[in-house]
Parts: C-alpha cells; sequence; structure tokens
C-alpha cells in the first residue's frame, strides 16, 4: 500500500470514517437532536463529493490502486457525484417520512452510508474479489434497511424474501465468478479479458461460468424473470427505505454490470448480449404489463422499474462506449425521476398510514396544484414523453440496440413505452380529472419542498437542456 493508494480511495476512506463517526455520535445525541445526524450525513456526502471532484481525473486517463484491485477513471467518478446527490436528496425525502412514523433513527444515516460505501467500492471495482466485496456491503445494508421497522411484519416479511433470494443471487455470482477464475486462472478483470483474448480458459467453463454471473446481475438488477422479489421489497419496507432501493443501488448495478461484463468478460460479448436481449424483452413486457393491475402505487412503481432496468440493460447490450453512455444516462435520469415519485409518495403520506393506493391522489390538483404539477412531470418523464428526461434516456438506449442490430428489440421497446405510458397517465388522470376524497391540507417541512421542487422541475429542464449530461456521460467512455 502506497500513499498514491490512498489518494486515489479518498472518498471511499472518508465515507468509511464517516460513517463510523456517525454512529458513535449518534450514541450522545438525543432524539430531540436526531437533526444533527442528519447534517453529519449530508455534510460527509458534501465533503465526498468534493474530494472526488479534486482528485477527478482527465478524459481517457485511468489510475490504478491495492494491486489493481481498485480503478479510478472518468466513469466511475462521475457515477459516484451523483450518487451524492442521489443520497443527499434521499437523505431529505426519508426525514420526514422517518419523523413521521417515528423511525427517525440514527442507524438510518449508518446503514445508508455504508450502502454508499458499497455502491463506491462497486463502482471503482477491477477485481471479481473487489467487486463481491462492495456487492455483499451494499447488500447487506439494504437488507436491514428494509426490516428497519420492526413492527412491521409486511417490512419483516419482505426483509427475510429480500435476504434469502439475495443471499442465493450472490451465491450464484460468487460461483460464476470461481468457474471464470478456474478457467482464466485470474480474479483481475483486465488480466481476465486479455487472457480470454490470447485463447486462454476452456470454453465449456467460461459459458457456465458465463451463465452464473448473468444470472446473478441479472437477481441484483431485478429483470424477468429474477425480479420476484422486487415488487414484495417495495411494498412492504417504509416508503423512506423504498425511496433509497429505488434509486441508488441502480447507478451500483450498472457498474456491476459494465465492469463485469466489458471490462472482464467483452470477449464472450457474443454470448451475453444475446442473454441480456431475452432477459430485457422479458422485463419490458411483464414489468409494464403487470403494473397495469396494480393498485398500489408503490406495487406499481416497482413493475415499472422492472422495465426501466429492462431499458437499461439495452445500452449495455451494444457492447460499445456509445451503448455504455446511453445506460449510463439511463440509470442516472432513472435514479432521479425514481427518487422525486417515491417523494411524492412520502408527501402525500400521514403519520396513520402510507399513500400508498392510487385512490390517494385522486383531485390532488384542487389541494396543491404545484405539487399535482410536480408529480405530471415525474409521470411523464418515467412514461417518456417528448421534452421530459425520460424520453432522451429512451431514445439513447433505443438507438444502442439498434446500433447492434437488435431492430426487434427497439421496436418492443417502443411498443411497451406506450403500453407503461397508460398506467403513468392514469395517475394524471387520477390528479387532475377526479373529485379529492380527502380534502385536507398537505404539509411538509420546506426542505423538503425545495428538494422535491428542484427534482421534478430538473427531469424537465435536463430534458429540454439534455446535450451537457448526455456529453458528460459520452465522456466517461472515451
Amino acid at each position: 500500500m502506497t500513499l498514491v493508494d490512498l489518494q486515489l480511495a479518498l472518498p471511499e476512506i472518508f465515507v468509511l470514517s464517516m460513517a463510523c463517526v456517525v454512529l458513535l455520535a449518534d450514541l450522545f445525541i438525543s432524539d430531540e437532536r436526531r437533526g444533527l445526524t442528519h447534517m453529519l450525513a449530508l455534510l460527509t456526502l458534501v465533503f465526498a463529493a468534493i474530494l472526488t471532484l479534486r482528485v477527478m481525473l482527465p478524459v481517457g486517463e485511468v489510475a490504478y490502486a491495492f494491486s489493481d484491485t481498485f480503478i479510478r477513471d472518468r466513469f466511475g467518478d462521475v457515477l459516484k457525484v451523483f450518487a451524492y446527490i442521489t443520497l443527499a436528496a434521499v437523505f431529505v425525502y426519508a426525514k420526514h417520512s422517518l419523523r413521521q412514523f417515528k423511525l427517525f433513527k440514527g442507524e438510518f444515516y449508518t446503514l445508508s452510508l455504508f450502502a454508499l460505501l458499497g455502491v463506491m467500492v462497486m463502482i471503482s471495482a477491477s477485481n471479481m474479489i473487489t467487486v463481491y466485496l462492495g456487492l455483499e456491503l451494499l447488500a447487506l445494508s439494504t437488507y436491514a434497511l428494509v426490516a428497519f421497522d420492526r413492527d412491521s411484519r409486511y417490512g419483516s416479511e419482505a426483509a427475510m424474501k429480500y435476504f434469502v433470494l439475495g443471499s442465493l443471487a450472490s451465491g450464484m455470482l460468487l460461483y460464476g465468478m470461481s468457474l471464470i477464475y478456474g478457467a482464466t486462472g485470474s480474479l483481475d478483470l483486465a488480466v481476465i479479458s486479455q487472457n480470454m483474448a490470447g485463447g486462454a480458459g476452456d470454453s465449456m467453463i467460461l459459458a457456465f461460468g458465463l451463465v452464473f454471473i448473468v444470472i446473478g446481475i441479472s437477481f441484483k438488477i431485478g429483470v424477468v424473470p429474477f425480479h420476484m422479489w422486487v415488487p414484495d421489497v417495495y411494498h412492504g419496507a417504509p416508503v423512506a427505505i423504498t425511496t433509497l432501493i429505488s434509486s441508488l443501488p441502480k447507478l451500483a448495478y450498472l457498474a456491476l454490470a459494465i465492469r463485469l461484463l466489458d471490462n472482464g468478460l467483452i470477449g464472450l460479448h457474443d454470448d451475453w448480449k444475446n442473454m441480456l436481449a431475452i432477459l430485457v424483452a422479458l422485463s419490458l413486457v411483464v414489468g409494464n404489463v403487470v403494473a397495469i393491475a396494480q393498485t398500489n402505487i408503490k406495487r406499481m412503481l416497482a413493475y415499472s422499474t422492472i422495465s426501466h432496468m429492462g431499458f437499461m440493460l439495452m445500452g449495455v447490450i451494444a457492447g460499445t462506449p456509445e451503448g455504455y453512455s446511453a445506460a449510463m444516462f439511463y440509470a442516472i435520469s432513472y435514479a432521479m425521476m425514481s427518487a422525486g415519485a417515491f417523494a411524492m409518495v412520502i408527501m402525500m403520506s400521514t403519520p396513520e398510514r402510507e399513500a400508498d393506493q392510487l385512490d390517494d391522489y385522486k383531485g390532488l390538483a384542487k389541494r396543491d396544484p404545484w405539487h399535482a404539477l410536480l408529480m405530471l412531470m415525474l409521470m411523464f418523464s418515467l412514461a417518456g414523453v417528448p421534452v421530459f428526461l425520460g424520453f432522451f434516456a429512451k431514445w439513447q438506449v433505443i438507438a444502442a440496440a439498434l446500433s447492434a442490430d437488435f431492430v426487434w428489440l427497439a421496436v418492443l421497446a417502443v411498443i411497451t413505452s406506450v403500453i407503461g405510458a397508460f398506467y403513468y397517465l392514469r395517475i394524471v388522470k387520477l390528479m387532475y380529472f377526479d373529485q379529492p376524497d380527502d380534502a385536507s391540507e398537505i404539509s411538509a417541512p420546506v426542505d423538503f419542498r425545495a428538494v422535491l421542487a428542484i427534482n421534478g422541475v430538473a427531469v424537465l429542464a435536463l430534458g429540454i437542456f439534455s446535450g451537457g449530461l448526455i456529453s458528460l456521460c459520452v465522456s466517461a467512455f472515451v
């Protein structure tokens, strides 16, 4: 270990240190002053962003640390910065919800920061052991967060399902890694790629290893047919936790797919692109069709997540810098849109119950026109309506699929997008054309309303002026 190694991993070291500081400091903070823990966690994200930006590498430059197990590149740095921004928004949203349901505890921030650390390690992994370390750190933190409300039997059931299926997925991924290691003689992703290019490894062992790795990635991302945990976890977890797991981990799982499939297994591209194409097609159809039948908005958004993850993988299928940049743009866009959508669920909730039924949004335009407009923009963006951010995100990944000669998949994506628009526009119809069942005033803290307003307006502004964000994503793969 050298000083250069420590400098390259300084953001990760800082987040780890601050997670421990938050854990210890919270022991001495009373429940009435829990806001100090919240501020300390937000400051952690601010300084982590500063440390990441200060040592951000120029376009095209790559640096390795810790015996080539850790990589710093433009892709990782950009993704980490958006992870900080996403988690900061989630913290603001979650504070209001946790206070409403008497769950405002320091453990939420500690576990969230450890989850962020797992995301950062996964993003910068250049070795299969590092990949697995980051993956399990994220997974174990989110398992505990889903069961955060210990008095909720739905939460406990969701956490158990998440833990069992997540452990199964981790085991499959680890078994696939062991097969790849046995075939190529290395755990280093770059070395694996080089050895495969040189003809090393039995093709049968490599094929089996690839299958298990693709299954493990698919479980974690939540695409069909490995999606069974997604609706139950989204529904059972407290809405503040659902806001977290619907946004932040998606950035990490994109990195997981690109690091393993591109950096390590690009030699098997002809094999894994066809596997992913089938998973994408199933996810687009099942996610959008089943979402129509949902009356619970958390379950509806869960099934829509399955379809959106299918869209994200469309960019990965191409196996080109253009495809990866499109997938990155989609992951960032979706994290922003999903966090905003669940923030609206938080705002509509009361201390007595979560506003998780579609009927809870009837007549919102009459009760609160501004927030109804924000919800409309978020739904339009998720549906892929032109000029909104979601439209350009879908456009990018569909173009990537066409460049990879997956014309049938691009056509299917367009068709299922039209189907998906139905259940998003259904919410808009409820807000603007139905009479409210409850005419009481909707209240939320000033910081919550401010961040939600920025989030909602951003999906429109970044859609109209999407060139800058697209260029940033493209620069990550130059």
